[in-house]
């Protein structure tokens, strides 16, 4: 689960088999001594209780260390940052996103053809960034790092092979990053919250781009 996403091997017939995209937390280092994991659980387990009553954006870690019965160095020393304690929030319920795209059933899983695969991971991110988004935004105080944490590293290779699977031409890096910023957390909160669309319309726009982007539109 911890280790890193390989760098994606781009020699002619090498996307043409089997690719290794192991499951990784969204900024977690390496496996923790067992009483060191059961430390992090506490604390985790003590920021969701606040998270739920308080919400993201009043979350502190001294709350934190409080509701834990600690020192508020304890809770520096394992996550670094109120940013790297949101992350840690984060990393369970993508870790369970993960597996579903990388392991799960069809369409979202392996044994589906990579085209229903990418119609199937639009509508599962949207719903899955419209779920944590409150946690998501809080987390965001560096912009670079949205893209530099191992999870979206693998959500957009993800991406990027199963465009080149599907047959699809052109500058699959980009295409990517174009189709994943439709799924973005600020965006679905402001079209779904602040404008009032459906959840259905935003679903249906992704599908609408994969079919453009795959050249099988009608």
């Amino acid at each position: 689960m911890t280790g890193p996403i390989p760098p994606l091997d781009t020699t002619p017939g090498a996307l043409g088999g089997p690719t290794d995209l192991t499951l990784t937390p969204a900024g977690e280092g390496p496996a923790l001594r067992a009483d060191a994991a059961r430390n992090r659980t506490r604390l985790l387990e003590a920021a969701s209780c606040l998270m739920a009553q308080c919400g993201a954006a009043n979350l502190t870690m001294e709350a934190v260390a409080s509701a834990a019965g600690v020192g508020k160095g304890t809770v520096f020393r394992r996550f670094g940052d109120r940013t790297g304690l949101l992350i840690a929030l984060l990393d369970h319920r993508e870790q369970l996103l993960q597996a579903a795209f990388l392991t799960g059933p069809p369409p979202l899983g392996p044994d589906a053809p990579a085209l229903e695969r990418l119609h199937a991971f639009g509508p599962t991110l949207v719903r899955h960034e419209r779920d944590h988004h409150e946690l998501i935004l809080a987390a965001r105080t560096d912009p670079r790092r949205n893209y530099a944490v191992p999870a979206a590293r693998l959500r957009h290779t993800h991406v990027m092979l199963l465009l080149r699977q599907a047959g699809v031409t052109g500058d699959t890096d980009l295409l990517a990053h174009t189709l994943l910023a439709t799924t973005d957390a600020a965006l679905v909160h402001h079209l779904t919250v602040g404008r009032g669309m459906p959840l259905e319309r935003v679903e249906a726009a992704w599908h609408d781009l994969v079919d453009r982007v795959a050249g099988t539109t009608s």
